[in-house]
């Protein structure tokens, strides 16, 4: 067992003495000590690992760690690192080469080249055999504490925290040990109740996005400024929520039916439900996109019909939906459904995408002594990655509004997807397929900030750890 006691002297070099407590010949069973001098900043993963270790492993709450409870620390940390360890070794030869660290890293999403691979090994390795064994792998994660790969999971959430309006991302994993926790419903609990906060926030802009694309098909056009106006002139500032209660209340169904559908299919398509690559991710999360879309997308007609609504037309959400049955049938409620699942594929896959090369990028760049990227990298990865997943579905997103709110378009003709796509583009030119954009890249920075502000009060309430 090895042990460490750590000087700082006030110069450059740091002492470092190590102690040999088993495992040495019978000639040395008395205390042996070596001395040695080190760079300063070489233990900065030492005073990390110590603080753990003091939380952890602590009995007697002095603020000391003495050499029993310290081999107590690093008894039980050396178990957990050999069931790692067993794991990562698939051929069960007590060797872990480059294909099974590039596997383990695929398992969870994290896809790394053999070259880089090769650099992980050459770290850890130190007979240049481009294997390591369990000693190598002990004595490296001993000294790298904080490079546990399941952090990746713990510390890269995206669709829980981040709501800007659209519930179209590949749901989150969570790791064995916060689904036997139970930790999973409150991460889903405080995503929901920060995504009803965010979209409260930013509901005039959801709105006028609404407004711009829907009447774009008259030759109306609709600026920010004036559009606001214009909402405010007909209905008073109240009306800038139009829509907005019926937008709350389809999260918590549509949350809870992706997430059932999405671990179900995880274990119908892959060997491991746990850990999945990012095609089956991929393929995971947009089936369980078009299942809770498909549930919940009555609910999604009501919201555009609410928000175009005039002062006194409806009043409230039954009565809306009461009109829609009585005047259009119930098939009203399923127009521009197509539009919307087509849409679910390109705002999925590139909203993943983006957001697993600019999570490896920092990771492999950055991320020294732990995977926490902190709040600004993870707020800019989430709005990038959103931003680029919208832009390539908006012309869908556009064409699906619009047959939703046909009805309510005065004399306007009831046309098909490809009817009204090429309606739009000879009418309006391709600019007329992005009308509402700006309004809704204006909403993305603060619905991020605010949905992750509020994610984060909402998990220290329910006791997530």
């Amino acid at each position: 067992m090895l042990c460490l006691c750590l000087y700082v002297p006030n110069s450059d070099q740091t002492e470092f003495e190590y102690f040999e407590s088993n495992g040495l010949p019978s000639e040395l069973k008395s205390l042996f000590k070596l001395s040695l001098f080190l760079p300063s900043q070489e233990f900065s993963t030492y005073r990390k690992w110590r603080k753990k270790s003091l939380k952890a492993e602590e009995k007697d709450l002095d603020g000391q760690l003495d050499f029993e409870e310290l081999v107590h620390y690093l008894r039980a940390h050396e178990k957990k690192l050999r069931l790692v360890f067993k794991s990562q070794d698939e051929k069960d030869n007590g060797r872990v080469d480059t294909q099974e660290i590039m596997q383990s890293l695929r398992d969870l999403g994290v896809h790394i080249s053999e070259r880089q691979a090769q650099r992980i090994l050459k770290s850890m390795e130190k007979n240049g055999t481009m294997t390591i064994d369990w000693n190598e792998w002990r004595d490296y994660q001993m000294l790298h504490p904080a490079d546990n790969i399941p952090e990746i999971i713990l510390y890269w959430k995206h669709s829980t925290i981040f709501d800007i309006g659209e519930n179209l991302m590949v749901p989150d994993e969570f790791t064995a040990q916060e689904k036997m926790m139970g930790m999973w419903w409150r991460h889903l609990v405080a995503g929901g109740g920060a995504g009803a906060v965010s979209r409260t926030f930013t509901a005039p802009l959801d709105r006028l996005k609404v407004l711009m694309q829907v009447h774009g098909s008259h030759g109306c056009k609709m600026s920010i400024v004036g559009g606001l106006t214009q909402m405010i002139q007909e209905g008073g500032m109240r009306s800038l929520w139009r829509g907005n209660g019926i937008n709350i209340l389809k999260i918590a169904p549509e949350t809870a039916i992706k997430f059932m559908a999405y671990e179900q299919i995880k274990r119908l398509i892959g060997s491991k439900p746990e850990t999945l690559g990012i095609a089956e991710r991929f393929l995971a999360g947009s089936l369980a996109g078009v299942i809770a879309q498909s549930s919940i997308y009555p609910m999604e007609v009501l919201k555009t019909r609410l928000a175009l609504r005039k002062t006194g037309q409806y009043s409230g959400i039954a009565d809306c939906a009461k009109q829609i049955c009585q005047k259009e049938g119930l098939g009203a409620f399923y127009k521009g459904y197509v539009p919307n699942m087509l849409g679910i594929i390109p705002y999925a896959g590139i909203d993943l995408a983006v957001y697993e090369t600019l999570k490896n990028s920092w990771l492999q760049n950055y991320a020294t002594d732990s995977a926490d990227p902190g709040v600004f990298v993870l707020l800019a990865c989430g709005a990038v990655s959103s931003t680029c997943g919208q832009l390539a579905s908006y012309p869908l997103a556009l064409i699906r509004t619009r047959m939703q709110a046909q009805a309510t378009v005065g004399g306007g003709p009831q046309m098909t997807m490809s009817g009204l796509f090429k309606h739009i583009v000879r009418t309006e030119g391709a600019s007329g397929l992005y009308r509402g954009l700006a309004p809704n890249f204006m909403k993305v920075i603060p619905a991020v900030s605010i949905s992750y502000v509020v994610y984060e009060h909402a998990k220290r309430t329910l006791g997530v750890r």
